[in-house]
């Protein structure tokens, strides 16, 4: 049936040490009656920052504002370090992205398709979420979509797709399972329970006859990490009745307590020409959890102060 479907390594972690210092070191222009220190914790290797006792203590709601100034501090430490930026601003260019993985520490992204561009941007600003730092590359003329941020925490994900034509990249985070070793080892039933969630945000009576096709895993260039290729397929039953094939690509992969499903997707008709570029995006994708809480909001951040 045709018709439109309209969705509502190189460096291990601890080098994110220097992004974090240097993230220190910039805000203390922005706060200078406090004092921030880097302790090392001894059993994690893991770097924390921490507020000094003495002077008023900013809240977390200022340090995410004035993370935007941090640009600009960090200039004077000939830094590229920036507090990543909303969509496009981040998507403008692979140079620019780059400069931004390797203020963090982590792998660049090597060359991307013609036609694509790459995005990076933080999901979890919000008090209700844990924060992640996405990164992927999309066809230049696909529309990005961000979580809606106000005082009542996060909601919403992070997509880009041609959403008139019915082809979308869409990240969905599984917080039920937890934390997860050896996700490649899993089996195919884990990920048909992982995915059925993802596409299934509106009740489980908008599709049927799902099905995974293909389970490939694959390492990822940071730490440990494995992102798992799976094919699938479903039937969506749009709110007029109709049944539309969909055919769809994901790169599953558990970092910090969750696990983060990037599934791309066309009806079955485009799919066949799409392949190529609905894989493309879905290999693109990586996701980062260390560290990330020491510079994004966490439950305790207060937006009304």
């Amino acid at each position: 049936l045709k018709g439109s479907f309209h969705p509502q390594a190189q460096n291990q972690p601890a080098a994110m040490n220097s992004f974090l210092s240097a993230a220190s070191a910039a805000l203390l222009l922005l706060h200078p009656a406090s004092a921030f220190t880097a302790p090392q914790n001894a059993r994690s290797g893991a770097t924390a920052l921490r507020m000094a006792a003495d002077g008023n203590e900013p809240t977390r709601r200022a340090f995410f504002r004035d993370a935007a100034s941090v640009v600009g501090a960090a200039a004077l430490f000939q830094s590229p370090l920036a507090f990543p930026e909303p969509a496009n601003a981040i998507g403008g260019g692979l140079k620019k992205v780059n400069a931004r993985l390797a203020a963090y520490g982590l792998p660049l992204m090597k060359s991307i398709p013609d036609g694509f561009s790459p995005l990076l941007e933080i999901y979890g600003k919000g008090a209700n979420r844990s924060p992640l730092l996405v990164n992927f590359a999309h066809p230049l003329d696909w529309v990005v979509t961000l979580p809606n941020l106000d005082v009542n925490g996060e909601d919403g994900t992070i997509q880009a797709g041609e959403y008139g034509k019915g082809d979308t990249a869409t990240l969905f985070v599984y917080n039920e399972p937890g934390k997860v070793s050896d996700i490649g080892e899993k089996p195919k039933a884990f990920f048909e329970d992982v995915l059925q969630k993802a596409i299934s945000q509106k009740g489980s009576s908008i599709y049927q006859n799902f099905k995974v096709t293909a389970v490939n895993p694959v390492k990822g260039e940071y730490g440990d990490q494995t992102y798992v290729l799976v094919d699938f397929k479903y039937e969506l039953i749009t709110g007029a009745g109709f049944e539309v094939d969909r055919r769809a690509v994901a790169s599953v992969t558990n970092q910090g307590n969750s696990v983060q499903a990037f599934w791309c997707a066309s009806t079955r008709q485009r799919y066949k020409k799409l392949e190529p570029n609905l894989r493309a995006i879905a290999q693109s994708f990586r996701c980062y959890s260390d560290g990330l809480d020491l510079v994004a909001p966490t439950k305790e951040d207060d937006f009304l102060s």
